[in-house]
């Protein structure tokens, strides 16, 4: 199938397509026209690299990835990729954290509950009020 073939079926665009390709993680042959041909698996490999990349992971360890998923699995020893995608998980689990603790303070704030430092309940009274409207 042809590149406009491949993003119709994958609702990827053809910039991506040609940029996963750069990027080493699809793979075209060339026609006599010069024109990019994909066997039909590219479908799936495409969905899994959608997801790999909503998943917060870069391109080189998808590339790393992409050996390890299908009927293809290497037999290397993936304990340094599954590192780094644990080490990428722990980071959002990280930054699900903060943000959990920030929308926490700023719910203080608007109900009340909490007062900058230094500033007198009143004042950060009226401050909730002004906020919440």
């Amino acid at each position: 199938m042809r590149i406009g073939e491949l993003s119709a079926a994958t609702g990827v665009s053809s910039r991506s397509l040609r940029y996963y390709e750069q990027q080493g993680l699809l793979c075209s042959r060339r026609t006599a026209n010069a024109y990019r041909e994909y066997q039909p698996e590219a479908v799936e490999r495409v969905a899994f690299i959608q997801d790999l990349f909503s998943a917060g992971l870069s391109s080189s360890v998808i590339r790393d990835c992409l050996p390890l998923a299908g009927d293809t699995r290497a037999e290397a020893d993936c304990s340094a990729l599954l590192a780094r995608i644990r080490k990428v998980r722990d980071e959002l689990a990280r930054q699900e954290r903060n943000l959990a603790q920030r929308r926490k303070t700023l719910d203080s704030y608007l109900v009340g509950a909490a007062a900058p430092r230094g500033v007198p309940a009143t004042s950060s009274q009226q401050a909730t009020n002004v906020m919440a409207d």
